[in-house]
């Protein structure tokens, strides 16, 4: 049954993002294209591994679970494969019961394009170079870094955490303290504390989800026993007095956020080691860091801090 996507959160992802491809893309970079389809097509039915984006796809689309009237959110596969190879994927998406039916197969070329055609908030791919042509094309992607995946079948809420500067935010106040320095630009948020940042890449995403979780906050006036699914937060390198003008940026928006962590330059995993979000977004790989190497991350690669 068809249903209007433009009412909806998307989020487009591609397969190396979704699931463990890296026997595949061995077999391509080694062998060519041909064996990579002749492999695709003798191991059809081999399930593939999990991915490190599969913890977060699998619980944010258990969000239409919770709202069966609306549905609310939607995943769209957009993948360099074509469509004979895809299959697998699709094969694998469908052992998991993924609800994902919408795809497109490019057959070598970059899907990015088409993240606005299917009304995409976020574009995830393993693929830095497909996610930079997104973000200089002003589309909002990020790279899935590698890590280990853990996917606990117990754990059935989404726990989502952001940086602000050059992700929900845009990145002036970034280059003012590149170039001018932490003193300069403490003076500055501190003068601009009453005025809103221009929104940055993921801001779409993060006003939708933060409207998600106040269609939570209804379902928990009519039932106390209902049981979130999203915590959102921010983890932050600012601190006081740079502080206040995230807060204002966030009440103008009219969104909120479960939790935020203003450190002051402090190691951000030592707060996300704690939060264990299903992924973290950064525009800085300096911060995209875990000692456990467990935690999911993801690279915005938008502005100075990516020049």
């Amino acid at each position: 049954m068809e249903y209007p996507i433009e009412n909806k959160l998307v989020i487009a992802i591609s397969s190396s993002a979704l699931f463990d491809l890296d026997e595949s893309n061995t077999v391509f970079e080694t062998q060519g294209h041909n064996a990579y389809k002749t492999f695709q097509e003798e191991n059809i039915n081999h399930v593939l591994n999990k991915g490190v984006a599969f913890p977060f796809i699998k619980r944010f689309l258990k969000i239409n679970q919770r709202f069966e009237e609306t549905r609310p959110v939607e995943v769209v596969l957009l993948s360099r494969n074509s469509a004979a190879t895809g299959q697998r994927v699709f094969r694998s998406i469908k052992h998991y019961g993924l609800d994902i039916s919408r795809a497109a197969f490019m057959e070598g070329k970059s899907p990015y394009e088409y993240i606005p055609a299917f009304n995409a908030s976020l574009f995830l791919s393993a693929n830095d170079v497909d996610v930079r042509k997104a973000i200089d094309n002003g589309y909002p992607a990020g790279t899935v870094l590698p890590c280990k995946v853990e996917d606990d079948e117990t754990d059935q809420g989404l726990r989502i955490a952001f940086d602000f500067d050059g992700v929900i935010a845009d990145d002036e106040s970034e280059v003012l303290y590149k170039k001018q320095g932490i003193a300069k630009f403490q003076n500055n948020e501190f003068e601009k504390s009453d005025i809103s940042h221009q929104p940055g890449p993921l801001a779409d995403l993060f006003k939708k989800l933060s409207f998600l979780q106040k269609c939570e906050d209804e379902k928990v006036e009519h039932d106390n026993q209902y049981q979130r699914i999203l915590r959102i937060s921010i983890v932050t390198a600012r601190n006081a007095p740079a502080h206040e003008r995230v807060i204002t940026t966030l009440e103008n928006w009219g969104v909120s956020a479960n939790e935020i962590f203003f450190l002051g330059g402090m190691k951000k995993d030592r707060i996300l080691s704690v939060l264990k979000p299903h992924m973290f977004f950064d525009d800085q790989k300096d911060h995209l860091h875990s000692d456990a190497g467990n935690l999911p991350m993801v690279h915005v690669p938008f502005g100075i801090a990516n020049k």
